[in-house]
């Protein structure tokens, strides 16, 4: 599996992209906190991370008996990157294009 299928496969469930919104409203929460709120077992919540982790989507760090998550947005600037930019760039060059020639018939 490619780090591309980890982030997809990351971002596809709901229940990831909401601990993923949590993470990006307040980064360095604990699984309790991020437990709260979700309708799921404290180890429903922990798969979960797992699923983030391993896909780099999320990176944890110990303070003392706490583990920290923290949100990493590098993969999906990646995705974004790679998947979304490419596929943009002829339109948004067309109405750049556009806008041009428009302002040159007016100008």
């Amino acid at each position: 599996m490619t780090d591309d299928d980890r982030v997809f496969r990351a971002l596809a469930d709901p229940t990831r992209r909401s601990l993923l919104d949590r993470l990006f409203e307040r980064d360095g929460r604990t699984l309790g906190e991020l437990e709260s709120g979700q309708d799921m077992t404290r180890f429903g919540v922990m798969k979960h991370l797992r699923v983030l982790e391993d896909a780099g989507l999320v990176v944890t760090r110990r303070r003392g008996r706490q583990k920290l998550h923290f949100l990493n947005p590098v993969p999906i600037r990646l995705i974004h990157d790679r998947w979304i930019d490419k596929y943009t760039e002829r339109r948004v060059s067309a109405l750049a294009e556009l806008k041009a020639n428009l302002e040159e018939e007016t100008g």
